[in-house]
């Protein structure tokens, strides 16, 4: 039976044997000759880091980000998954969670391929780790509306969330956008709210802390650029 392997890469630009175990990047990575990637360029760029007597030319790849066309994708599955291993590769961290990987995972298992999810670095996961919040319940919504009434809306419900369930809410924004989220945050959540920010995470500049609203209010931190996490907890 063919395997369908889920291979997290790394979130920052750090060693890969930092966040990495040796069997993936030692003896899986390098049998592998098909892949199903979020980007292209950055899939050869991390394959290459992992080893760089593996012939890129020789890889078969398929592009499955948000721009893909659908109907290709399903093709290059259907010609290669009962022939070949294959790899399946996000941007950052584990593919399948916030995620195109999930639609590949989804097509194996409605043809009997074996599934091996790999160790890697979730950014989702060590920011909730490092919060101090409820990790028995939690929600992660991905994006939250642009428009300024509607993300003042989600916020808002989001905080209740929190008080009525005791249930973390994870949220995420595209990190040019950081500080308009960051804004709207201090100015629609309640001052005793908890908000932790969790940035650059597994970097060397990583940057995780807990504080109430009120108390970020009069100190906002620099993550202008940076690929952050939120969380109301």
């Amino acid at each position: 039976m063919m395997k369908l392997y889920l291979i997290p890469c790394n979130l920052s630009d750090n060693k890969l044997d930092e966040v990495l175990p040796r069997y993936v990047l030692e003896d899986i990575i390098p049998n592998i000759t098909v892949y199903m990637v979020e980007n292209l360029r950055t899939a050869r760029r991390f394959l290459k880091k992992v080893d760089r007597s593996i012939n890129i030319d020789e890889l078969i790849f398929c592009e499955i980000g948000k721009n893909s066309d659908r109907n290709e994708v399903s093709h290059f599955f259907e010609k290669h998954y009962d022939r070949y291993d294959i790899g399946v590769l996000s941007e950052a961290g584990c593919p399948g969670v916030a995620d195109p990987g999930s639609e590949m995972v989804a097509l194996a298992h409605q043809k009997g391929m074996q599934v091996v999810p790999l160790v890697g670095p979730s950014s989702i996961l060590l920011a909730l780790m490092g919060s101090g919040f409820n990790g028995q319940q939690f929600t992660f919504h991905g994006y939250l509306p642009v428009q300024k009434g509607e993300r003042a809306k989600i916020l808002k419900r989001l905080e209740a969330q929190v008080r009525k369930l005791q249930q973390t809410q994870i949220f995420i924004e595209t990190p040019f956008r950081n500080m308009q989220l960051l804004d709207a945050i201090v100015e629609h959540c309640h001052p005793k709210s908890k908000l932790c920010i969790a940035c650059n995470l597994t970097a060397t500049d990583e940057f995780i802390q807990t504080k109430t609203v009120g108390e970020w209010k009069s100190n906002l931190p620099k993550i202008h650029k940076k690929p952050s996490l939120f969380i109301l907890g």
